[in-house]
């Protein structure tokens, strides 16, 4: 997806988004920043904004039409068609870039290829970090290139740029990392991309200022899927938009028909092991165990698996929501009868017994342990009844 033409055609976020913008102007962006939000917020693209505002040749700059308490105040820009500004925007298809270099790894001489570490460079003074396959994760071997380009001069910009776009580092990646938080170079930033800024060291996040982007409403989302996507009927932009947890990236790049072959498997495992909890029927292990073999290792595993987990997470949010006596919030608004009924066979306690063992498969996947054995752990365990709270 094409970055924005200007900060203004940035979707929502813009009170955090000027601040950002206005720090910038002035001087003064913290050299360890952590942006926060969901998946599909636009963190990726907001962060090569910001870099292209650092590194801009011309560095234009916009007033602040926001509120009295900041008469005049310059808010930083880009030009967008400078040397820097063009290469900086060129990882904006970061997956293609990631997909290419790891296909160039491929053909390096076995030896070599256990020492590449997986990093995008599209402009001499901004270096791009994504976990590393197939783990995806940050791995010590990048951080280590972090710390050593750190120490250099910037060649090309004013600055020098490490954007780390995932928060699940390994943990000798973490620690190593503190090294250049606790005293980075004074031309040196370090941005890092969160979903859950929680997946990070204590000590990383006392060292980075924090800035979140919130969810857009979703009758937002409906509009701007009516206008973008109109291919989409408006049944299925309602259920899209409410799925999409008010990201507007992921609603307007939203797979639902992937979505809905991951649910499926997830209402398969929550289905079985809610009756069986509750007394109102025996698991199908056979069914279950025939579709958890499918979850193999490898980076294609690793994708269907997280999909399925964030299918089974939004699920288990949806039953909550219609126990507490909210079903206006359900985003799964296609199975909101089916979740109805399953909603009266679990508890409070049940939810809690779920949630606990979805924490226990992700724990696994970033250990590397078997992703169906994981799966088939902690479908068994949430089969087994439990009493009251």
């Amino acid at each position: 997806m094409p970055l924005p033409a200007t900060f203004n055609d940035f979707l929502g976020n813009t009170p955090a988004v000027d601040q950002l913008r206005t720090a910038i102007a002035a001087g003064r962006l913290p050299h360890s920043l952590i942006l926060a939000g969901p998946a599909g917020a636009g963190k990726y693209t907001l962060a090569l904004m910001l870099i292209m505002a650092l590194e801009c040749e011309r560095q234009p700059r916009d007033l602040w039409s926001g509120t009295s308490e900041h008469p005049g105040q310059s808010l930083a820009s880009f030009c967008g068609v400078c040397p820097n500004c063009t290469r900086i925007a060129s990882a904006s298809e970061l997956q293609e870039l990631v997909d290419a270099a790891v296909a160039a790894r491929e053909d390096l001489r076995e030896t070599d290829k256990k020492e590449t570490r997986v990093l995008i460079q599209q402009h001499p003074d901004v270096l791009i970090i994504p976990p590393d396959p197939p783990q995806l994760l940050v791995k010590l071997g990048q951080v280590r290139t972090v710390i050593q380009r750190a120490q250099r001069h910037p060649s090309e910009g004013p600055r020098r740029v490490f954007l780390f776009t995932a928060a699940n580092f390994m943990k000798e990646a973490a620690n190593s990392l503190l090294k250049i938080l606790e005293e980075p170079p004074a031309t040196v930033h370090l941005i890092i991309l969160a979903e859950n800024p929680g997946e990070l060291l204590p000590t990383i996040r006392s060292r980075c200022a924090t800035v979140r982007l919130g969810a857009l409403p979703v009758e937002e989302l409906e509009m701007l899927l009516a206008d973008r996507r109109p291919d989409v009927t408006p049944k299925h932009r309602s259920l899209i938009a409410r799925l999409a947890q008010g990201a507007a990236g992921r609603a307007l790049s939203f797979n639902l028909e992937e979505y809905t072959v991951a649910r499926a498997d997830a209402m398969m495992i929550l289905r079985n092991a809610a009756a069986s909890a509750s007394d109102q029927g025996d698991p199908e292990h056979t069914e279950l165990f025939r579709m958890t073999e499918t979850y193999r290792a490898g980076a294609e595993g690793q994708q269907k698996t997280t999909a399925l987990l964030r299918g089974i997470t939004l699920l288990l949010e949806d039953l909550l929501l219609l126990m507490s006596g909210t079903p206006e919030l359900v985003r799964n608004i296609d199975l909101r009868p089916e979740l109805e009924r399953m909603a009266k066979m679990v508890t409070f306690q049940w939810i809690e017994q779920a949630s606990r063992g979805l924490d226990q498969v992700y724990s696994g996947m970033r250990r590397n342990l078997l992703r169906n054995l994981s799966l088939d752990s902690f479908a068994t365990q949430l089969a087994q009844p439990v009493r009251g709270f």
